[in-house]
């Protein structure tokens, strides 16, 4: 099965980070390789570091792209298997040590990840509860249902998924388990079901989808790992270096918002006459509010209506 997804503000993302010959760029989440075909057909001259812990994604990437990572002893584009909250280290291994031009996120579960019944994402299919995102790791979901405690679980559902009925589903679930191990995604579906009002489920979509989110984001530890990346992003870049983020969830917008102020904005003292040096902000917002998908866009690829993009510029 090829990794195909349809890239989301995809010359939005990248427009906005100017692109220049000779600049190296990093794609922390390559997935399909969309925004990455894009940015280098804008430059002549330059490298770009793809990074996707998905191994499925890495090796998709290596037979789609292998003109342009065989094309002599300094590629256009270079691939990293490996989570994007590990990029200094990544990048200093691979030779570059001066920072970065310009990077960019593209965040959330790509369209193969739910597509591909086995990896357990969706509740469209039935397979094991998995849901990792790098399939080295050892924690899945299959092991969060079945070994956490019920406010564990309750936590996880209200705090990630926003699950008003967060306490009731944890408490079938275990339940359930109590019987024998909770093991596929349908049987899952079926215990958030019964732990759902009926009035409940006949509004808001699917009755398994906040819970199944929730869980997802649990097991690849999706938050945290965004908090450490932004922060050492930031760093890497060089002086007038851009990064654009994608978001797909309230969650993730706010880090990345509440980020972008903390390197934006700098509280002055009053009376003080001039900003020294080490007061000064890291970066500049190119844009103040989120941008979004335009209509077309919206008609063409309903993945991209929750989606929201910020850029900022390193000063």
């Amino acid at each position: 099965m090829e990794f195909k997804h349809t890239s989301v503000l995809l010359h939005e993302t990248i427009d906005n980070l100017r692109p220049k010959d000779g600049g190296l760029y990093v794609d922390a989440t390559f997935g399909g390789g969309g925004h990455a075909r894009y940015l280098l057909s804008r430059i002549e001259q330059g490298t770009l570091i793809g990074f996707d812990q998905d191994e499925y994604a890495i090796r998709s990437a290596e037979s789609n792209f292998a003109a342009l990572l065989q094309a002599d002893s300094q590629p256009r584009l270079q691939l990293v298997h490996d989570n994007f909250s590990h990029l200094q280290e990544n990048l200093v291994k691979l030779g570059y040590t001066n920072g970065i031009s310009g990077i960019y996120y593209d965040l959330g579960v790509s369209s193969p990840q739910f597509d591909q019944a086995g990896r357990g994402f969706s509740y469209r299919f039935n397979a094991r509860l998995d849901m990792r995102m790098d399939q080295s790791q050892t924690l899945d979901a299959y092991q969060l249902v079945n070994n956490s405690s019920q406010k564990e679980l309750a936590n996880i559902l209200y705090k990630y998924g926003d699950e008003k009925f967060s306490r009731q589903i944890a408490r079938k679930i275990v339940e359930r388990r109590r019987i024998e191990p909770i093991t596929t995604t349908f049987e899952l579906v079926d215990i958030i079901k019964e732990a759902i009002p009926a009035f409940a489920r006949r509004t808001g979509g699917h009755p398994a989808k906040k819970t199944f989110q929730a869980l997802r984001v649990a097991v690849n530890n999706e938050l945290d790992v965004l908090r450490e990346s932004l922060e050492e992003a930031i760093k890497l870049l060089q002086p007038g270096g851009r990064i654009s983020v994608i978001t797909f969830q309230s969650d993730e917008d706010k880090i990345v918002k509440k980020i972008f102020k903390k390197y934006s904005e700098v509280e002055v003292p009053r009376g003080m006459p001039m900003i020294p040096d080490n007061m000064k902000p890291t970066l500049q917002l190119v844009n103040r509010k989120p941008i979004v998908a335009s209509s077309e866009e919206l008609d063409n690829n309903n993945r991209s209506h929750s989606a929201k993009l910020r850029v900022a510029e390193k000063l």
